[in-house]
C-alpha cells in the first residue's frame, strides 16, 4: 500500500509479530522520508529530485556490498540482508515519488496503473517478502490491494491533490462521462462527476475483491491484519457513495465506530 494509506490502514501495528515490527518500520521511514520529498515544504522541483537520487546512490551502496552514510540506510541494509529483500522494490517507490515532482496528469487508467505499480505495490510486496508469504499467486493477489488502496486515496483526497495542481483522474475518462478539471477546482459535484466517480469506486471494489483472497491465505495475525487492511479499503468506498462523491465537503476517514466493524467483517467466519 503507498504511504498515504497509513493514516487509515493498520501497517506496523501491533498485530505484527514481534521480530518483524523493526522491519516494517524501517521500510516505513525509508518510504515517508521519500514522500515528504517529492510532496513536502517549498523546495524547488530540481532539489526535490535531488535528494530522491542521493536515496538511489545508497541503494547503490547496498547493491555494491559498501557501507551506507546514513543511519537510515544502515538499517535499511541490514533488513535487506536479513530477510533478503529485492532493492528493486526500493528503486520503484523512488521513481514514483519521483514521477510525481515532474508529472501531473494522467492520460489514460493504463498509465495510473503503471504509477501505481511503483508507488503502491512494492511496499505489499516487501511485506510479503517479510512473511515469507512471496509466493506468484500472494503477489499477484497483494498487487490488486495496494493498487486498490492507491486508488481509495486518491479518490479520498482529490481535493488534496488538486491544491498541488495534481490530478490522477484519467483524462480519458474525465472527458468520457463530461468532467473537466473545472468541476474539481470548483467542487463541483454534478451528475457528470457522480456518474464517473461510481465508475471509478466499482472498479476499485472490484479490484480489491480480486485480491481478497490473500486475506485467508495468510495465517494468524498477519492474516487478520491483512484482512483488516482489505475491510479499511473497502468501507472508505462504501462511505464514498454515502456522501455521493461529494469528498470535497465530506471526505470519508476512518473512525472509531468503523473499527468495530471492520473487526467483525475481519473475522475468519465473516470473510
Amino acid at each position: 500500500m503507498a504511504v498515504d494509506h497509513y493514516e487509515n490502514f493498520p501497517v506496523a501495528s501491533i498485530l505484527l509479530p514481534k521480530h518483524l515490527r523493526r522491519a516494517v518500520e524501517i521500510i516505513y521511514h525509508f518510504a515517508r522520508q521519500a514522500d515528504d520529498f517529492a510532496d513536502e515544504g517549498d523546495m524547488p522541483d530540481a532539489e526535490r529530485l535531488a535528494k530522491l537520487d542521493e536515496f538511489r546512490v545508497e541503494l547503490n551502496r547496498i547493491a555494491a556490498h559498501e557501507a551506507p552514510l546514513t543511519p537510515l540506510f544502515n538499517d535499511l541494509a541490514a533488513i535487506v540482508e536479513q530477510h533478503r529483500l529485492p532493492l528493486q522494490l526500493f528503486h520503484d517507490l523512488l521513481d514514483a515519488f519521483s514521477q510525481d515532482v515532474v508529472k501531473k496528469r494522467y492520460e489514460s487508467f493504463e498509465e495510473l496503473l503503471d504509477y501505481c505499480r511503483r508507488s503502491a505495490n512494492p511496499v505489499g510486496r516487501l511485506l510479503l517478502h517479510l512473511y515469507d508469504e512471496a509466493s506468484p499467486t500472494n503477489l499477484a493477489y497483494s498487487d490488486a490491494i495496494c493498487t486498490s488502496l492507491q486508488l481509495i486515496n486518491f479518490w479520498q483526497d482529490v481535493k488534496k491533490d488538486i491544491a498541488i495542481d495534481r490530478i490522477y483522474l484519467p483524462q480519458d475518462e474525465m472527458a468520457r462521462f463530461g468532467v473537466t478539471e473545472a468541476h474539481i477546482a470548483e467542487g463541483r459535484v454534478d451528475a457528470a462527476w457522480q456518474n464517473l466517480m461510481q465508475f471509478q469506486i466499482q472498479r476499485a471494489r472490484a479490484m480489491m475483491h480480486s485480491g481478497k483472497p490473500l486475506g485467508t491465505i495468510l495465517s494468524g495475525r498477519i492474516g487478520l491484519e491483512m484482512r483488516l487492511i482489505i475491510a479499511g479499503g473497502l468501507r472508505i468506498l462504501a462511505k464514498l457513495d454515502d456522501v455521493r462523491y461529494d469528498m470535497f465537503n465530506k471526505r470519508p476517514v476512518l473512525r472509531p465506530f468503523d473499527w468495530v466493524i471492520m473487526l467483525f467483517k475481519s473475522a475468519p467466519f465473516n470473510f
